[in-house]
């Protein structure tokens, strides 16, 4: 990797097209390479003692007076101007005449040897000129990369009293640059890019290899650190020199984002950003094909090569007893325990999730409505999607993991998948001791897929995960409740088209009597004939069963399916008719 650092000063190509310099009729006789070499002064200099007073970058201006003829001396002398200071002089101009008819071959040897221009003048010249016009240029540059960092400097202060958020800061540091920048954790798991125009896999093409890219020629990088904590690194692909500095900039935004990161002394805003911007890109569809999203989920830290990937949704339901920060939190640690060590997984909260707790923003979605009652009292009919209280925000993740990994299996007497009973696990050492015995965390699991398949069924099981929402568990263990669809098929395929206009009228029209008796108060209005419908749907032929599942007696649930069927005008012994009632409760349901 390199770190040049590209200045505004004036190179030796650029001095030479200088009125005062081509009065000498100058010709670069050696060190042709070294024409962009960049110079910081003028140094009008003689005598064999000259070059200790060099520090490196100087244009030297000489007559060669003073100077040995002997040729082990000038080839000293030689040695001690091509490396003055340890980068040698920006160039060296020798006006011919009184000392020197023609360039030492020892100079000449020593300027091609180090790539330093070696310029003859053929006519007499008044060196003030030149150095006078050459500070001008040097200061005016000086002067434009002071200007130019009290630019960026005040940009990066202005985001910091927003307090913008990292993302934003990367692509300011991008638009700035011109050029491709990238923010890593010390795991060189990628937090934040900003491509800039340029295609996203080729720049992220160095973070793929899971270990320490190998930056291009000319790529910047410098650390993220503060109080002696180093946190990650930021890198500024190949691109234009910057009048302050490309490492100048980079510095100054590095030092922006510790303060942040200070502030963050769990760094979960870095993690959470770093999952966000994949999950964005998957659920946005902010990629071009497989290998783009390969590339972006590799660089964040998600293993793809000879793993299989797993689409999960991870929610509390019931009253958790604490803030719902820490119930996000528990569940996030908890899962990632219960994939680790092998395994690897990214989690997001749900897109549109709120600043403050990184869970979705509780919407209630508009329903149609039928009849006089419904349109008064405004009943939304799928609200699997709605937050709802406190805690039921769903988390998004996408687990990687061994082929042969163990929790990848389902055990087929109570069919609980693995994962589930190592999160149930985790859960019991994590969940605070005040939480209520009948909260428990929802797990959804799509079904598998390896990475050698099309990324986009990947896409496809998360989106399927979200539409479906939340559904009668299928399995139980510990506080761990499963959903699955292999298990479930009915209804995640009605749930993924609840949102289908004809399948929300088709509900009303079925359940819109129940909904608004269910919302009735007074003698007969009980509130449970959705809940009564349910259990007698779930076992039709066993009406016994339905009842205990309804948590009533045989008397009172029998009159209450009486109930049911005058209010909705069927016969609920007619398969057809539970078949409808069935679909019908399965978009509805919460």
């Amino acid at each position: 990797m390199s770190n040049h650092e590209h200045h505004a000063l004036p190179t030796v190509r650029e001095l030479l097209l200088l009125p005062e310099v081509q009065a000498g009729n100058p010709e670069v006789i050696a060190g042709f390479a070294g024409e962009d070499r960049t110079a910081r002064w003028a140094h009008v200099v003689a005598g064999a003692g000259a070059p200790s007073l060099l520090d490196g970058g100087e244009l030297v201006l000489t007559t060669g007076a003073g100077w040995p003829h002997e040729s082990s001396a000038l080839r000293v002398l030689a040695q001690e101007l091509t490396q003055a200071g340890g980068v040698g002089a920006a160039a060296i101009m020798l006006e011919l005449g009184a000392a020197f008819h023609e360039a030492p071959r020892e100079l000449v040897d020593a300027c091609n040897r180090h790539g330093v221009p070696l310029i003859v003048l053929h006519r007499e010249m008044r060196f003030v000129q030149i150095t006078q016009r050459v500070h001008q240029r040097v200061l005016g540059a000086q002067t434009e990369a002071l200007a130019a960092r009290a630019e960026v400097h005040a940009m990066l202060t202005e985001l910091g009293l927003n307090r913008s958020p990292v993302d934003y800061v990367i692509e300011r540091l991008a638009s700035t640059l011109d050029a491709p920048v990238v923010l890593e954790d010390l795991s060189h798991r990628v937090v934040a890019v900003a491509s800039h125009g340029h295609d996203t896999t080729e720049v992220l093409a160095p973070w793929q290899m899971m270990g320490d890219p190998r930056l291009p020629d000319l790529a910047t990088r410098v650390t993220v650190e503060a109080r002696g904590t180093r946190w990650g690194y930021l890198t500024a692909l190949p691109g234009p020199p910057h009048p302050a500095g490309r490492h100048t900039v980079l510095e100054l935004g590095a030092f922006a984002l510790a303060l942040g990161r200070l502030s963050d002394t769990d760094g979960e805003q870095w993690q959470r950003l770093s999952s966000k911007r994949v999950f964005e890109a998957l659920l946005g569809g902010r990629y071009r094909n497989d290998t783009e999203l390969a590339a972006q989920l590799t660089a964040a830290g998600l293993p793809l090569e000879g793993r299989v990937l797993l689409a999960a949704t991870l929610r509390g339901t019931g009253d958790f007893g604490g803030h719902a920060t820490l119930e996000h939190a528990t569940l996030e640690t908890a899962l990632r325990r219960a994939v680790a060590p092998e395994g690897r997984v990214l989690i997001t909260g749900e897109p549109g999730a709120s600043v403050a707790d990184g869970g979705p923003v509780s919407v209630q979605q508009p329903t149609r409505q039928t009849g006089a009652g419904l349109s008064s009292h405004g009943g939304t009919v799928s609200g699997a999607r709605t937050a709802g209280a406190a805690g039921n925000e769903a988390l998004l993740a996408i687990v990687s993991l061994p082929p042969a990994d163990p929790r990848l299996s389902q055990s087929v007497a109570r069919q609980v998948p693995a994962l589930a009973a190592r999160l149930a696990h985790e859960l019991d050492m994590l969940v605070p001791g005040p939480t209520p015995s009948s909260w428990r965390a929802h797990l959804a699991l799509a079904t598998p897929v390896t990475a050698q398949h099309s990324l986009r069924s990947l896409v496809a099981s998360i989106e399927q995960l979200r539409a479906t929402g939340r559904l009668t568990p299928t399995a139980e263990v510990g506080r761990v409740t499963v959903q699955q669809p292999d298990q479930q098929q009915l209804a995640h395929l009605v749930r993924s088209l609840s949102g289908a206009p004809e399948l929300q009228q088709f509900t009303l029209d079925m359940l819109g009597p129940l909904i608004e008796h269910d919302r009735g108060v007074g003698p007969g209005h009980a509130g449970d004939l959705l809940q009564v419908l349910a259990a007698y749907t779930e076992h039709p032929t066993n009406r016994s069963l339905a009842a205990r599942q309804a948590r009533l007696s045989r008397s009172v649930f029998y009159q209450r399916l009486e109930l049911i069927e005058r209010l909705l005008g069927v016969n609920l012994a007619d398969g057809r008719t539970i078949a409808g009632l069935t679909v019908a409760l399965l978009a509805q349901a919460q």
